[in-house]
């Protein structure tokens, strides 16, 4: 795993911009020569009132994530393109999707421009869920209806597949969001999971790294 951070946008320093394209087609030829299939590059998009996201962030965000795939495929490389909304904040399920589906017309038109093949690609993104300081509950319905209203609208027909992100739900609530959104296909584009805390989660509290606490783990 190789991790270039992110840092502040300079006329926007609340947003971030992950570093690391400067040098990338290099690095992407050792990992390919190190027999690498599959790459990501995570781009984080923050909600902040109706000030945040600006539209420059939206924009290089997009167009760093379309650049980086376009050099993972030049290296022989499948790209997983990952933006996340994240759920940090006070903003409702209705801004959230909002501001999903700027981010993923803006995504998918730099991929367009910069030449990246859909088909040879996977989308990591976030579902549409109220955030985390909102007080607001949405259900799996509610979750699958804001979620797929918006891919519907934006993702290509041709894009093999979606890997959903965590974000800071629950192994339940992620299982059972993306549940209620298979039994509404077929879908023209697989739905899965790329999960890390919601698969261990629970696991590792249990466990706390205590050998007595093995098998509860």
């Amino acid at each position: 795993k190789v991790d270039m951070g992110t840092e502040p946008m300079a006329d926007s320093p609340e947003e971030k911009l992950t570093k690391g394209i400067g040098g990338l087609p290099k690095r992407l030829a050792e990992y390919a020569a190190l027999d690498a299939k599959f790459a990501k590059w995570r781009a984080v998009i923050t909600i902040k009132g109706t000030e945040l996201p600006t539209p420059a962030n939206l924009e290089q965000n997009a167009l760093d994530l379309a650049t980086y795939a376009r050099m993972c495929q030049e290296a022989g490389i499948v790209p997983i393109v990952e933006p996340e909304v994240i759920m940090d904040g006070p903003h409702t399920q209705a801004r959230c999707e909002e501001v999903s589906e700027k981010v993923l017309t803006a995504v998918f038109n730099a991929i367009t421009e910069q030449g990246v093949s859909v088909e040879g690609m996977i989308l990591k993104t976030n579902m549409v869920v109220p955030g985390t300081e909102s007080g607001e509950k949405a259900t799996p319905a509610q979750v699958a209806d804001a979620t797929l209203r918006v891919f519907n609208k934006v993702l290509p027909n041709h894009l093999p597949g979606q890997a959903f992100l965590s974000g800071r739900q629950s192994e339940v609530e992620a299982t059972a969001n993306l549940n209620e959104m298979n039994k509404r296909g077929p879908h023209p584009w697989k739905l899965s999971f790329s999960y890390g805390r919601a698969l261990q989660d629970s696991a590792l509290k249990a466990w706390g790294g205590k050998p007595e606490n093995l098998a509860a783990g």
